[in-house]
């Protein structure tokens, strides 16, 4: 019978190794944040939150294209029934994101009503296909409710969930151990890591959880100040999956001996967990930060239009143009004149190469114009950011 003792320790022990990481991350993360212009951060929170979802469905086993997602954003799905239910999870995913990073989320990260909310929100955007879920041991069909807490017993690999009716109470004392006023700045960027395996331990709704557990580190990432739009965990997380579910699947383990901390579960296993989770943060916000190095960018994007000259798929007079964009942010449409040196129809004429072919993009037929990130030139401009863009 699992009890609310059955969840500790919630935090690791402080190390120097936890308390290391954390002080750094923060540091990098307030760096990058400071560097990029607020409009351009907008166009590349865009980015990120695609490629966000396309890790995010890797772990999940759910090999979801950049193309296809990018279509998906777009509506437009496709014929066949399972390629378009991964489409839609695509775009309930990124949907869900865009309201965390424009700070619409009604509840409190660290609460019953803010994880519901997010199990919630993305699954309400699911098709009924996706919703329904079966139990492997028994056959058993379940319609899953958006925001409803699991009704009944599940085992997840080799960790038998706790009983439905201990959820509630231990996400109550999940809320209180997190939220608590007298941890410190760093013990609560510690406490993300944590959360992260502690909410998947108690395994809250019949399916999602993954997800969830992901799209609230975010949330909580973001309430601390160190997450953004401009990176991704999921990223870091997909590109070591074997080690991430192998170190959630050992936090889940009892305590080990009297050295293991004073808890029910593996202190030693937690902190090992922590500190994997807080790395991948880290190395996720300095490979984002080289990737958009204003210098960096410039010269890949320079490179590719001038490929594109050459080749006559883009006017001459287009680098002034996406060079503006990426120094300023936006730039009035007013402006193409000046900054090509063309005669005002002539101007216009190149501006409208570029939109048309996404690589700046306007909310509207007269707005300002900015960066666009397409997906098939996302390689040239921002490589690695996927294993291969198809």
């Amino acid at each position: 019978m699992v009890t609310l003792a059955s969840i500790e320790p919630l935090l690791p022990d402080s190390s120097r190794e936890l308390e290391d990481l954390a002080i750094e991350l923060t540091s990098v993360a307030s760096r990058f944040a400071a560097r990029l212009h607020p409009i351009m951060r907008a166009s590349v929170g865009d980015l990120v939150r695609s490629m966000n979802c396309y890790y995010s469905n890797l772990i999940e086993g759910h090999n979801t294209l950049p193309i296809d997602i990018d279509r998906a954003m777009a509506g437009d799905f496709a014929r066949e029934p399972e390629k378009r239910n991964l489409q839609l999870e695509a775009r309930a995913h990124i949907e869900v994101q865009q309201l965390i990073d424009r700070g619409e989320m009604p509840f409190p990260v660290l609460s019953l009503d803010g994880i519901c909310w997010l199990h919630g929100e993305f699954c309400r955007r699911l098709p009924d296909d996706l919703l329904l879920v079966c139990n492997p041991d028994t056959g058993e069909e379940i319609i899953m409710v958006p925001g409803q807490l699991r009704t009944r017993h599940v085992k997840v690999g080799e960790h038998i969930a706790p009983e439905p009716e201990m959820i509630e109470p231990l996400l109550a004392r999940f809320v209180e151990a997190y939220s608590f006023k007298m941890l410190s700045k760093l013990q609560k960027i510690v406490g993300v890591g944590a959360s992260h395996h502690r909410l998947a331990w108690i395994h809250p709704f019949f399916d999602g959880n993954g997800r969830v557990s992901r799209l609230f580190s975010h949330a909580l990432l973001r309430d601390l100040g160190i997450g953004s739009e401009l990176w991704s965990v999921s990223r870091g997380l997909a590109r070591n999956v074997s080690d991430y579910k192998r170190l959630l699947s050992q936090a889940d383990q009892p305590r080990r001996g009297d050295l293991d901390g004073r808890g029910n579960l593996t202190e030693a296993g937690l902190a090992e967990f922590t500190a994997f989770f807080l790395s991948c943060c880290l190395d996720q916000v300095m490979f984002m930060e080289e990737l958009l190095k204003p210098e960096e960018l410039l010269n890949r994007v320079e490179v590719w239009c001038n490929e594109e000259v050459q080749m006559q798929r883009l006017p001459k007079g287009s680098w002034p143009l996406l060079r503006e964009a990426i120094l300023t942010g936006e730039f009035a449409r007013s402006q193409a004149q000046a900054l090509t040196g063309y005669q005002e129809r002539q101007a216009r004429t190149v501006l409208s190469s570029l939109l048309d072919c996404g690589v700046l993009t306007s909310p509207s037929s007269k707005g300002k114009v900015r960066l666009g990130f397409p997906v098939d030139i996302i390689e040239r401009w921002l490589p690695r950011l996927y294993p291969a863009v198809r």
